[in-house]
């Protein structure tokens, strides 16, 4: 028997889609926001569907390597990406990019369609405040970015 997980975070960021989209889309940048993420091997550019990367990603029970495949790439609409693994199943992460005003509602769902065990309490629980980091982190980085290059004009 397997079980579904699903997870859905956002935050409003202060920048265009198109910032939002080109930062986060790079898989280059995810050890900048995201704890577990190691090291990445891809081009240094947001990657269009049908491209891959390879990342090294830390877990509890030590590093694994993840190999990405995008399935779907709709700038500065949506972005998604899978994984398969032999610990949690297949791993679906798609972002979505929502102007509000001038800033970006940013949601980023993550999915594990057969994972072989249910989440635990603490298992959603450590998803749940990760993503906040992350979530901080991204919105940290795209402002400051941004900020720095109006300032340049």
């Amino acid at each position: 028997m397997s079980h579904s997980f699903e997870r859905r975070h956002d935050i409003l960021i202060d920048a265009p889609p198109e910032a939002v989209y080109d930062y986060v889309c790079n898989p280059n940048s995810w050890p900048e926001w995201l704890a577990a993420s190691h090291h990445i091997d891809s081009a240094d550019r947001a990657l269009d569907a049908g491209e891959g990367f390879r990342e090294q990603w830390h877990i509890r029970r030590g590093e694994v390597v993840l190999d990405w495949k995008v399935t779907e790439s709709d700038r500065p609409n949506a972005w998604t990406v899978r994984a398969e693994t032999d610990f949690i199943g297949p791993i679906i992460v798609r972002y979505t990019f929502e102007r509000v005003g001038a800033a970006t509602r940013y949601t980023r769902h993550l999915t594990n369609p057969s994972r072989p065990s249910a989440a635990s309490a603490e298992q959603i629980q450590r998803v749940d405040e990760e993503a906040q980091i992350g979530l901080n982190n991204i919105k940290r980085q795209v402002e400051q970015r941004v900020g720095a290059q109006a300032a340049a004009k």
